[in-house]
């Protein structure tokens, strides 16, 4: 039985870490790995971006537009996608598919905050689908073809008067 004193990890797991700056026998003395001179081989420095006094470029560059932090992510699915996926037997038409059998037949990689049904490619299967949001297309060509469409994405609020 191995005491608590005895314990050290197996042989050749670990290294010593390297010393830095410790004299020319070290073969990492003098400069210590960082080059000759200048602000770099010195300690302290935040340059990142920095041109020397002129303006950066990330400075120069026009603001523009706007990133919503709140904005779903959605994923895109077509129907083409749809009918492909069900042509090889991965998706069966006559249950219901959401964004779980659609991730477990590989039509999507990930589910990130839902799937967005999008119209493109034709639709010959009828289908019963529930996803975040859908195109007006997508919704027509599931009527038509006699599917079920749900959305679970909630309906925008009326704006008070």
């Amino acid at each position: 039985m191995t005491k608590l004193n005895e314990l050290a990890p197996q042989e050749g797991s670990t290294k010593s870490r390297m010393r830095v700056g410790r004299g020319p026998g070290s073969g990492k003395g003098k400069t210590g790995g960082r080059g000759v001179k200048g602000q770099k081989s010195r300690s302290g420095v935040a340059i990142g971006g920095f041109e020397g006094g002129q303006m950066p470029l990330h400075m120069r560059m026009p603001k523009r537009g706007f990133n919503n932090p709140f904005a779903k992510q959605l994923v895109e699915v077509n129907f083409w996608r749809i009918e492909q996926a069900i042509a090889a037997g991965k998706l069966d038409a006559k249950k219901a598919i959401d964004a779980d059998v659609l991730l477990a037949a590989g039509v999507i990689r990930r589910k990130k905050d839902g799937v967005s049904l999008l119209g493109k490619g034709e639709l010959k299967s009828k289908i019963e689908i529930t996803v975040y949001r859908a195109s007006e297309a997508a919704k027509a060509a599931i009527e038509k073809v006699g599917g079920k469409l749900t959305v679970t994405r909630p309906a925008k609020a009326e704006a008070e008067a």
